[in-house]
């Protein structure tokens, strides 16, 4: 060591030459773009956001201070592919170089593309695009979510065709950013709030107008395709381009090209509703006039038919039978009765004339015999009587037609007549089946 010869020239210190190099960068890296992946993102307890931003063979460490990312508004997350735009400082202290951000874009078409491939590939390996998984729209939804940006046209158009086609509906809007890096965890947040609401809506319409990739690009997220997944509610995505899909597409339980079409795949028609209420009302009420006729009609057939006329006829000859028996024996007691107060009023005439006890006694024994054969024979002429009454309302009650049904059996009319052998039945007519509780037409096939 001893003999080494010393340097004949000044040797720079660590901070010189640390300072030439920053100078050297400062001054040569300013306002500079690049492109690459988020990863190893940190926020500090101050709001300042560390990372670094990387590609497949190099890494550059990077910070947006707090005031910057709150002017940006910006939504960070690993796996982003992204633009920063900023300039080179020098990190004397730690002998690094880093970016200081200040703009941040999402990354080109082409490699967006590539992303969206890649996770399409991945999320439909998983399941996510899966048809047994798509929950059924509601019919009639009442209560609907709407998640977009509220100051957008996609809300408008949203609002205005429910007006028209589906007025009964009362939507809930919930803001979200439909475009930009910070938009993606606002949708998912979105979905969450009406998934866990206390008192849930009937469906979900998540979208926004047209545009570029770029533009629609939150909709592509992988966590705002593992949101919509997860919803217990039916979800409507409706993105604005009518020929691409997004990811959104693929994992909501329905896909409309438009805002506007959502409306007409989630709601029916209140128009066409009105109409179809119109026309079951029409039907329902000529079915019921047409009832009320046929059983008009029935009721007449059978008042005029033979069948209950003959019976009608048969009850009044055997009332007025009823009622000839019923004078006659009035009239054959009133005979009696006069025949023994005649004998009586004798028997007391002779007893008056004579006057004699016991002529007295005898012809009150006389007259107490022929008190007790009277009431004898008045008795058994009652009971003769009654019993006859009895027999010929039982002979009426078997020449009516209805009691047969009234005991279990049934009868058969065809055009109006009483079918009452094999011969007389018609297989191609229509038959009517007459039971004790009721009617019923069969008509033949």
């Amino acid at each position: 060591m001893s003999k080494q010869i010393p340097f004949a020239f000044d040797v720079p210190t660590v901070s010189e030459i640390t300072d030439k190099i920053k100078v050297l960068f400062e001054t040569n890296f300013r306002d500079i773009l690049v492109e690459g992946e988020i990863s190893n993102l940190n926020q500090s307890r101050n709001g300042h956001y560390y990372f670094t931003v990387k590609d497949a063979q190099a890494q550059l460490p990077c910070v947006i201070w707090r005031s910057t990312a709150l002017r940006l508004g910006t939504d960070l997350r690993d796996g982003q592919q992204v633009i920063l735009g900023g300039d080179i400082q020098v990190y004397a202290p730690h002998g690094r170089y880093q970016m200081i951000v200040s703009l941040v874009q999402q990354a080109g078409a082409g490699r967006l593309q590539q992303k969206f491939e890649e996770l399409k590939q991945k999320l439909e390996s998983e399941g996510l695009f899966d048809y047994q998984y798509k929950k059924t729209l509601p019919s009639y939804p009442i209560r609907i979510g709407v998640i977009t940006s509220a100051t957008g046209a996609a809300f408008h158009d949203i609002r205005s065709t429910f007006e028209q086609r589906w007025p009964v509906a009362t939507l809930y809007l919930h803001h979200a950013s439909v475009q930009g890096l910070q938009a993606a965890g606002e949708l998912v947040k979105a979905i969450e709030y009406f998934d866990n609401a206390l008192d849930p809506v009937d469906l979900i319409i998540i979208g926004r107008g047209g545009g570029s990739l770029e533009d629609l690009w939150p909709f592509n997220e992988e966590i705002l395709a593992r949101a919509i997944f997860k919803c217990s509610i039916p979800v409507v995505s409706a993105v604005g381009h009518e020929v691409d899909f997004s990811i959104s597409d693929f994992v909501a339980d329905a896909r409309a090209a438009t805002p506007t079409q959502a409306v007409v795949i989630a709601t029916p028609d209140i128009n066409e509703m009105r109409y179809l209420i119109d026309d079951y009302t029409n039907t329902f009420v000529t079915s019921i006039r047409q009832k009320l006729k046929d059983w008009r009609e029935h009721v007449n057939r059978l008042a005029h038919s033979y069948s209950l006329l003959a019976v009608q006829e048969k009850i009044r000859f055997e009332y007025a039978k009823i009622n000839n028996l019923s004078q006659s024996l009035r009239n054959e007691v009133t005979q009696i009765m006069m025949v023994k107060k005649s004998a009586f009023n004798q028997a007391a005439g002779s007893m008056t004339n004579r006057n004699p006890i016991y002529t007295i006694n005898h012809y009150n024994q006389n007259i107490a015999q022929s008190t007790e054969r009277l009431h004898t024979r008045f008795e058994r002429l009652i009971s003769y009587r009654t019993a006859r009454l009895a027999q010929t309302s039982h002979q009426l009650d078997k020449l009516n037609p209805n009691e047969p049904l009234d005991r279990g059996f049934s009868r058969i009319f065809q055009e109006g007549n009483w079918i009452r052998s094999k011969d007389a039945y018609k297989k191609d007519t229509a038959t009517t089946i007459e039971w004790k509780d009721g009617t019923e037409k069969i008509n033949p096939r």
